[in-house]
């Protein structure tokens, strides 16, 4: 290789490390929840650039907390089970057969397979569910269908966050990995949550500079299905005047933003998690990608 070669070769890779440096220094120590789901969560290849971004994060210096659910490994698994998959208000209905099902496969294979990944890369991940340390606690959730609750069995809402063994593993370099399980406020049983809400709540909890959501989407649409156009950046006054024209998959992730912003993190994001490498071309690019929310009152050039 000649030097002219050598030098054009190398000279892109150095400014994108230098495009990098403002948002290394402005992240730097600084707590990001990502919810980890959708595409990413079944592709290899997209599985694997997820672990590298998240390892590369912690090596940044920032300090990653991973929080995942595990919508297709659960019907698959309820399926074999012979354990009909029903959901009512975009909810599974989780009866106490389902509850076993969903929590041997969020705690005993997906975050297995999550900390495995991460782990290739060092002693890093600790893998958990909101029942370790009364991380998160819950009550039943009963949706309202046509103005009358309904009972969808063993869905919680959540009631209480403890951060204290997610601060212990973030202070000992470690990456927590959270599985969406809750422990119940009022009995001896669990709880499925939701994870997009789990991610939410946990990242206000923590105080966490960030909230990455990962969707099979690019973002919010501008006016979906009329246009493809995404809309990069909203206030949380724009987002929640959005939210009852928002299809059923997107809303859990849009108020989990909203609520994230509304309680002390400084953004949230919505993006793509089939684009390779999202997560660092979100967090250390100029550009970005996806859909950010902020809270009301941020100047147009903060992000």
């Amino acid at each position: 290789m000649t030097n002219t070669t050598r030098k054009h070769t190398a000279l892109p890779k150095a400014q994108i490390l230098i495009e990098a440096l403002p948002w290394l220094v402005r992240h730097n120590g600084k707590t990001v929840v990502i919810k980890f789901g959708g595409n990413a969560m079944i592709d290899e290849e997209l599985k694997a650039a997820f672990a590298q971004d998240v390892v590369f994060l912690h090596h940044a210096g920032l300090k990653p907390v991973v929080v995942h659910g595990g919508g297709p490994q659960i019907s698959a698994a309820l399926d074999k089970h012979g354990i009909v998959s029903e959901f009512k208000a975009g909810l599974r209905v989780t009866t106490e057969d389902a509850m076993d099902v969903v929590r041997m496969v969020l705690a005993g294979q997906v975050q297995r397979e999550l900390v495995n990944l991460l782990n290739e890369h060092g002693p890093l991940a600790v893998g958990l569910t909101g029942e370790d340390a009364h991380t998160i606690t819950a009550t039943k959730h009963q949706p309202e269908i046509d103005g009358e609750l309904v009972d969808i069995g063993r869905v919680g809402e959540i009631t209480d966050i403890d951060t204290g063994a997610i601060e212990a593993l973030l202070a000992d370099g470690r990456i927590p990995v959270v599985s969406s399980i809750a422990r119940s406020q009022d009995d001896g049983h669990v709880y499925n949550v939701n994870a997009d809400t789990a991610a939410a709540a946990l990242a206000a909890a923590l105080g966490a500079e960030t909230l990455m959501v990962l969707t099979d989407v690019e973002g919010l649409y501008e006016d979906w299905p009329n246009s493809d156009e995404v809309i990069s950046r909203l206030t949380a006054s724009q987002l929640e005047k959005l939210l009852p024209e928002l299809s059923s998959g997107m809303v859990p992730k849009m108020e989990g933003c909203l609520h994230a912003v509304r309680n002390g993190v400084h953004t949230a994001r919505v993006i793509d998690g089939r684009v390779q490498h999202s997560i660092l071309l979100e967090i250390f690019t100029d550009s970005g990608i996806g859909t950010m929310v902020v809270p009301d009152g941020l100047d147009q050039g903060e992000s």
